[in-house]
């Protein structure tokens, strides 16, 4: 989708600017500004030559952490500008360099009179969203303050203190109010016959809570290109970006000791920070190419586990964190994202990805270091998450945060048929595939980590259990298909969605009903040409645009593909998989977190969803899943 911005991302820290390298204040879809830690650090970055708005000749380019633009002063065929302006803007841990070079196009000396407005309004980033919310900040004061070549910006409110520190070098010769809390930045510029001369800008982003010294980690080995099965032009391409975008999209989090260590934040704009469901299944999609960012996630997951009861975040002991915020309004608990746990699925997508990293690596060190957090959420899965009192994992709304706690966890996304929400305490299809697939890899654990077999026979006895109940309560006999969900009542949710091919990833469909299922998500109502809807076409709850009742989502694709291949369906997983390559090349290789649900025979190019992320981390990872799934494909025909 076109947005008429650049988007900037490196180390936790993502900077949006517009075509000219100018930040305006835009709030919405897709806001303007430097942001770290929740809250916009620079909300204005404007610049103009002899009080003039440039005009761009080059757009800003991404090419991950930097880009670059080319302007010059407004002019003319009869009238050619005097100079020209190259920016540089590059995004760090917290800050932003920019260089600003001017280039005289003329043969005799010329000045010219360079300014940047620039203010920091600190906005929460959950203010700067579409929904138009207003948050009431009682006592909080703005600052600015000249420094010797630059100016400062403040915010406190109560203890929260953050600041962002403006400086140049040169120096500007005039630091100028401008009636609006915004500071214009001055400097009168000589430059001789077809010369130059070049400012470097730094912005330095001090959020509340952030560490004092940015934590240290060895340099990256030099990137290595991935071997991809004959027949499948384009997937080295789409690997090579979500490996990409997979480390711009890494931030520092916290392990169980302390330790730093680096996750993939889920998203940017607007989840640049640690969702465990997001992190887990992007980590599973990249652990045989990055087993270290599996380990990684593993032990900030560990770190953030619940230790005990809080309502008002939903923690319960054992249970695995779903969102992490460092932003004010979490921080006053005016949102409940500080530390929240409203996930139903997150608890066993951690155990799924401890044993498939031990089984992965060969290597149970993790395993064994992250074993009392592993029963511990085994625990969480029978009690609180009620695997043993009503024989699966449920969860009920909650009021100020999330209505639904499975994947598709928008309001309306657990339906019927016909549209209606589904009520009362909801049993998620997908989430008791995964608890499924937990209860087996831990079982393995058991058995061949932990040394306690008859913790093990347990666990493998819960898993048939699980298995034996899910078919006979969630088979739509009349349909062929499994339920979206068990509403309150018990009684089955009758919409067909995508989150069967999460069951067939999982393995918890027999083999008879998983090939049917797999070979129904490649028929004309699900699969558009470019991947699965998440909700088949011709419901009445069927709708292109929404976010997850008929949408297409890379990552829920390649979920798909994992459990065609699974079942033995090769040629239905390998036509998947080309309708995503070929959704991929239409980015630029870039798996866009979403997009429309329109049919490629009707639509021959992708239909972007407004209001989606990109990067995003599970869309990033989803070629490394497509990889892997082909290759078993391939190695089935072998």
């Amino acid at each position: 989708m076109t947005t008429g911005h650049c988007l900037l991302v490196n180390d936790g820290t993502f900077l949006a600017v517009g075509p000219s390298g100018d930040i305006t204040g835009e709030r919405g879809a897709h806001p303007h500004g430097l942001f770290a830690r929740d809250a916009r650090h620079l909300s204005r970055w404007q610049l103009t030559v002899d009080g003039s708005t440039p005009t761009v000749l080059m757009p800003a380019e991404s090419t991950g952490a930097s880009a670059t633009s080319v302007l010059t002063p407004p002019g003319s065929r009869a009238e050619a500008p005097a100079l020209t302006v190259f920016r540089e803007q590059r995004v760090s841990d917290g800050g932003l360099v920019e260089r600003i070079r001017l280039s005289s196009n003329r043969g005799a000396p010329c000045e010219t009179l360079l300014a940047l407005i620039v203010d920091a309004d600190f906005a929460d980033q959950f203010e700067l969203r579409s929904d138009h919310r207003w948050y009431e900040k009682p006592h909080a004061v703005r600052t600015r303050s000249l420094l010797p070549d630059g100016v400062e910006f403040g915010y406190r409110r109560r203890e929260w203190h953050s600041r962002t520190a403006v400086t140049a070098e040169p120096a500007p010769e005039a630091v100028e109010e401008t009636g609006s809390g915004a500071r214009r930045l001055c400097w009168r510029v000589e430059l001789p016959p077809h010369g130059s001369a070049e400012l470097t800008l730094r912005v330095a982003a001090h959020p509340y809570g952030a560490p004092e010294s940015a934590a240290v980690f060895p340099e990256d080995p030099a990137p290595r290109e991935l071997d991809v099965p004959d027949g499948w032009p384009g997937l080295a391409r789409a690997c090579a970006q979500g490996l990409a975008d997979l480390t711009a999209l890494r931030m520092t989090a916290t392990g169980p000791d302390g330790e730093p260590v680096r996750v993939p934040a889920a998203g940017v704009p607007w989840f640049l920070t640690l969702l465990g469901r997001h992190a887990a299944i992007a980590s599973l999609f990249a652990l045989p190419a990055r087993p270290e960012t599996a380990a990684a996630t593993l032990l900030a997951l560990a770190a953030a586990q619940a230790t005990g009861e809080d309502a008002d975040r939903l923690a319960q002991p054992g249970k695995i964190v779903h969102e992490l915020r460092h932003g004010e309004l979490a921080h006053f608990g005016q949102v409940p994202y500080g530390r929240y746990y409203g996930s139903v699925d997150s608890t066993p997508l951690f155990l799924v990805l401890l044993g498939a990293h031990a089984q992965a690596t060969g290597d149970d060190k993790l395993a064994h270091r992250l074993e009392r957090n592993a029963r511990a959420a085994v625990d969480w899965m029978f009690h609180s998450g009620g695997l043993a009192e009503h024989g699966y994992l449920r969860y009920r709304a909650d009021e100020g945060g999330l209505a639904n706690q499975s994947w598709k966890d928008s309001p309306g996304a657990i339906c019927r048929a016909d549209g209606t929400p589904a009520k009362g305490v909801i049993t998620a299809a997908s989430a008791q595939g995964y608890a499924y697939d937990a209860l087996r890899r831990t079982a393995r654990l058991a058995r061949s980590t932990w040394d306690d077999p008859r913790y093990a026979d347990r666990l493998d006895a819960a898993a048939d259990g699980l298995r034996a109940r899910f078919l006979a309560d969630f088979w739509l006999d009349e349909r062929d298909f499994p339920a979206l969900a068990l509403d309150g009542e018990g009684e089955r949710v009758d919409a067909l969605g995508s989150d069967a091919g999460h069951l067939l990833w999982t393995g918890i469909l027999d083999e008879e009903r998983g090939k049917s299922v797999g070979r129904r998500l490649l028929s004309p109502a699900f699969f558009t040409g470019w991947g699965v809807r998440t909700l088949a076409a011709g419901q009445e709850a069927y709708h292109p645009l929404s976010y997850h009742r008929g949408s297409v989502w890379p990552h829920d694709s390649a979920i798909a593909a994992l459990g065609l291949a699974r079942y033995g369906l090769h040629e239905e997983a390998a036509t998947l998989t080309r309708g995503l390559l070929a959704m991929a090349e239409r980015h630029g290789y870039r798996m866009p977190e979403v997009i429309a649900g329109y049919a490629r025979a009707e639509h021959p190019e992708p239909v972007p969803y407004p209001h989606a992320c990109s990067p995003q981390a599970w869309a990033a990872a989803s070629p490394l899943a497509l990889r892997t799934a082909v290759s078993n494909v391939a190695a089935a025909a072998r």
